[in-house]
C-alpha cells in the first residue's frame, strides 16, 4: 500500500507541474535573418488542432505570407513565379486593399519557416510573415459560432468584387479561375478547400437549393451536360459572388438568372 500511495503522489505532482507551465505562446515574428536556433519554433511545433465539429475540410496549418502590392499584376507575377517552382501559392486582396500572396500548408512552424528562408536565400521573396493556425477565423470563432464564419467567408469574397481576377493557373477547362476564388476565400479563413471546382463539388455536403446559406458553394454546368465547370460563393437572397473567367471582374450574380438557373447543378456546404 505505501508503494501505491507513493505512485499516486508522483502522478499528481507531475500533473500539477504540467498545468502550471501552460502559458500562452507568443506569436511568431516576421521573417528576419536566419538563426541557428529558433525558440519560437520549439514553442509552436505542436500538432494542429482540427475543428471540434468534425467539418469535412481539414484545418489550414502554418502558411507563409509575402508581399504588399498596390497592383494585382505584381501579386499575380509572384504567384506564378512560385507556382512555377511547384509551390502551392495564391494571391488575395487584403482588407487593407493591398494584394498579398500566401503559400504552404505545413504541420509545424519550423517547416514553414524553413521553406520561407530557402526561398528568400534564392532571392524569390523578401520579408515574410508566418500565419499560424490560431490566426484563422475558423479557429478563432470555433464551434457554436459557425454563422459568423459564414459571414467571414462572404466578407472575404466581397473584397474581390470589381477586381479583374487573373488567376495564375492554366487549367481553365476545370473551372480553375472561378474555383481559385472560392478556394482562396476558404483557405484565408482556415479551411483547406481543394483547388478545382470538381473536387470542391465532391468534398462538400449536398444542400437543397431552398436551404442554401451564406458561405455555401453553388455549382454549375455552364457548358451543358452534368459536368461541373463553374462555381460561386452563395451570399444569401438568391445571390452569389463569382469570377466569370480570367480578365473579367469578380461580381455578384443572381441565381434566378435564366442562364444560371438552367446550368445549376447543386449546392454544397463545408461547415
Amino acid at each position: 500500500m505505501p508503494s501505491l500511495l507513493k505512485t499516486v503522489f508522483f502522478v499528481l505532482l507531475l500533473a500539477a507541474l504540467l498545468l502550471s507551465s501552460c502559458a500562452p505562446a507568443p506569436l511568431p515574428p516576421r521573417g528576419g535573418a536566419a538563426q541557428t536556433a529558433d525558440p519560437i519554433a520549439d514553442l509552436l511545433d505542436d500538432a494542429i488542432t482540427t475543428s471540434e465539429d468534425g467539418a469535412p475540410l481539414e484545418a489550414m496549418g502554418y502558411s507563409v505570407q509575402v508581399g504588399a502590392f498596390t497592383s494585382v499584376d505584381n501579386a499575380v507575377r509572384l504567384e506564378r513565379l512560385l507556382n512555377g517552382k511547384g509551390i502551392d501559392a495564391y494571391y488575395f486582396r487584403h482588407e487593407s486593399g493591398l494584394y498579398k500572396v500566401r503559400f504552404g500548408n505545413h504541420k509545424t512552424y519550423r517547416l514553414a519557416r524553413t521553406e520561407a528562408e530557402g526561398l528568400r536565400s534564392q532571392g524569390m521573396i523578401d520579408d515574410y510573415f508566418i500565419v499560424i493556425p490560431e490566426d484563422y477565423a475558423a479557429a478563432r470563432l470555433g464551434r457554436g459560432r459557425r454563422g459568423d464564419l459564414r459571414a467571414e467567408l462572404v466578407e472575404t469574397a466581397r473584397r474581390f468584387i470589381g477586381v479583374p481576377y487573373r488567376w495564375g493557373g492554366t487549367d481553365r477547362d476545370a473551372g480553375f479561375d472561378c474555383s481559385g476564388l472560392t478556394m482562396v476565400c476558404y483557405r484565408l479563413n482556415g479551411l483547406n478547400l481543394p483547388r478545382v471546382s470538381g473536387s470542391q463539388f465532391q468534398a462538400g455536403t449536398p444542400v437543397a437549393k431552398d436551404r442554401l446559406r451564406q458561405g455555401d458553394l453553388i455549382f454549375f454546368a455552364t457548358a451543358g451536360g452534368r459536368k461541373v465547370s463553374h462555381v460561386g460563393l452563395y451570399i444569401g437572397e438568391g445571390k452569389f459572388i463569382h469570377a466569370p473567367r480570367t480578365g473579367k471582374t469578380v461580381r455578384i450574380a443572381d441565381l434566378s438568372t435564366p442562364f444560371f438557373a438552367r446550368a445549376y447543378l447543386g449546392g454544397r456546404s463545408y461547415l
